[in-house]
C-alpha cells in the first residue's frame, strides 16, 4: 500500500513509526513531515488546506489511504473531499468532526444522547458571561467554543482568574473560536484521555493515557498543547474501560449515525473519572499529542491494518492488543512557549539519545538549518521510554533526555508523578 500522512508534530511521526512496521505498507509519503521523519517516509510540499492538490497528488501517487493526523483539516472537511474522489481516508468526515470542531455542539450532542458530562451555560458576550460566573463561583472551567490548538481552556481556581480569561477569549486572542465560549462547572476527580478506533458502526477500546497540560510542575501556570504524557491510566482498569465504552463511546457512536453523520476514526474523549463514574468533558476527533507518543510504542498489532479496516467498515469487535507495559513521553519544549517560543536554537545529542535502549524520540518542532537540527515551534521534541512499570518508563525517558544537549529548552521534570503517588 502506498500511503499519505499529512501533519508534522510529534503524533504524526509516532503514527509513522507504527505504519513503517507494517507488512502491508510499500511506500510512504509524509506533508510536509518534519526532520526525524526523513528515514522513515519520502517529504512532500503539500497544503493540507488546498484539498485540490491534495487529491491531485493521491490520484498522480496512487496513494492506497491518506492518514489525517491533525483536527484542523478534518474539520475542514479533508475526508469528505477525499472520499468524494475515490480516496480511502482515516478520519472522521466534516459533519463528525464537528464534535470537535464546536464545544457547543458536543453539549447539545450530550444532552440529545444523554452522555454524562459537566453542567454548563454558553455565551456571545463577556458582561453575561461574568455574570452568570458571580452567581457559580470558583472553581470553575472557561472555553472557547472553537479550535484553539489545545490552549482554549482555563480551569480557573478564582473568580479573578475566570473573568480575565473570558477576556481573553472575546478580546480576539483566539480568533472565531473565542467568539462563543462556554462557562462549566468544575468537575472533582482525575482527568484521562480515552481512545477507541470507530468503523462508524463498531468502536474498538484502543488505550487509555493521562496527560500534563499545564506548563509547570506541580501542574501550575498556563495551559499548553501538552507537556508529557503516559499510557496506560492505572485509574482506567477494566470495570472502568467497559463503563466508558457503554455510557460513553457506544451512545457517541449511535448518536452519529443517527443524525447522518457516522463516525469514523479515533474518537479522543476527554474524560474526568468522579466518584459517580466517568463524565465527558470534551471530544477530540483524532489521536492525542503528546498521547499518541505514549500509545503507539505499546500497540502490539498492525496499526496500518486496523487503520484500513476503520476505513472500510470492517473494525473488529475486540479490545486492540497491547503490551503490558508502560510508556512514558516528556515534552521539550522552546524557552518562551506556550507564549512566544524562541526558536533558532541548536540541538545536539539525539543521536545518542535515540540509541539508548526502550526510547525512542520524535520530533514535534525542528527543522533543518544546513546540516545542524534547531527548535522552530512550541514543542520541539518527545522523548519517550517503555519499562515495565511507569516507574522504570520514566527513568529511561529522562535518562535518555539527559544526553541532549538543548540550552534553548525546558521540560517539566515531573511527568507521570499522579501514577507513581498512585
Amino acid at each position: 500500500m502506498n500511503v499519505l500522512l499529512l501533519g508534522s508534530g510529534g503524533r504524526e511521526h509516532a503514527i509513522a513509526i507504527a505504519l513503517t512496521k507494517s507488512p502491508l505498507l510499500e511506500t510512504m509519503f509524509v506533508a510536509p513531515g518534519n526532520p526525524g521523519m526523513t528515514a522513515l517516509a519520502r517529504h512532500v510540499a503539500l497544503d493540507s488546506n488546498d484539498h485540490s492538490s491534495i487529491i491531485a497528488f493521491c490520484k498522480a501517487n496512487r496513494i492506497d489511504l491518506v492518514v489525517v493526523g491533525p483536527e484542523a483539516p478534518l474539520v475542514a472537511g479533508i475526508v469528505d473531499d477525499l472520499t468524494a474522489d475515490g480516496i480511502k481516508a482515516f478520519g472522521p468526515s466534516k459533519a463528525a468532526a464537528w464534535l470537535e470542531g464546536s464545544k457547543i455542539f458536543a453539549k447539545d450532542f450530550c444532552a440529545r444522547f444523554k452522555i454524562p458530562t459537566a453542567p454548563h451555560a454558553r455565551f456571545t458576550d463577556a458582561a453575561s458571561a461574568k455574570a452568570y460566573l458571580g452567581a457559580k463561583g470558583a472553581p470553575i472551567v472557561i472555553k472557547a467554543d472553537g479550535l484553539a490548538a489545545g490552549k482554549g481552556v482555563t480551569v480557573a481556581a478564582s473568580i479573578e482568574e475566570a473573568e480575565t480569561a473570558i477576556d481573553r477569549m472575546f478580546s480576539g486572542e483566539f480568533g472565531k473560536a473565542g467568539q462563543s465560549i462556554l462557562v462549566e462547572d468544575f468537575l472533582d476527580g482525575e482527568e484521562v484521555s480515552f481512545f477507541a478506533l470507530c468503523d462508524g458502526v463498531r468502536a474498538m477500546e484502543l488505550a487509555s493515557a493521562q496527560d500534563h497540560k499545564r506548563v509547570g510542575e506541580g501542574e501550575r501556570g498556563p495551559n499548553t498543547g501538552g507537556m508529557g504524557a503516559y499510557s496506560p491510566a492505572p485509574v482506567m482498569d477494566a470495570r472502568m474501560r467497559e463503563r466508558v465504552m457503554r455510557t460513553i463511546v457506544a451512545p457517541t457512536l449511535n448518536g452519529m449515525a443517527a443524525m447522518g453523520g457516522p463516525f469514523k476514526g479515533v474518537l479522543f474523549a476527554g474524560l474526568m473519572i468522579c466518584g459517580d463514574g466517568p463524565r465527558l468533558i470534551e471530544y477530540n476527533v483524532r489521536f492525542g499529542d503528546p498521547e499518541t507518543q505514549a500509545i503507539l510504542p505499546r500497540l502490539d498489532e498492525d496499526l496500518l491494518a486496523l487503520l484500513l479496516a476503520c476505513v472500510e467498515e470492517r473494525l473488529p469487535e475486540r479490545p486492540a492488543r497491547l503490551s503490558a507495559k508502560t510508556a512514558l513521553t516528556v515534552v521539550l519544549a522552546a524557552k518562551g512557549y506556550p507564549g512566544a517560543p524562541v526558536r533558532g536554537s541548536e540541538i545536539h545529542g539525539i543521536e545518542r539519545a535515540e540509541a539508548m535502549p526502550f526510547v525512542s524520540i520524535t520530533h514535534a518542532g525542528t527543522k533543518l538549518q544546513g546540516q545542524q537540527l534547531v527548535a522552530d515551534g512550541g514543542r520541539v521534541l518527545n522523548v519517550t521510554g517503555v519499562g515495565a512499570d511507569v516507574a522504570e518508563a520514566r527513568a529511561r525517558a529522562y535518562a535518555a533526555i539527559e544526553v541532549i544537549d538543548w540550552p534553548g529548552g525546558f521540560y517539566r521534570r515531573d511527568i507521570g508523578w499522579r501514577a507513581i503517588r498512585a
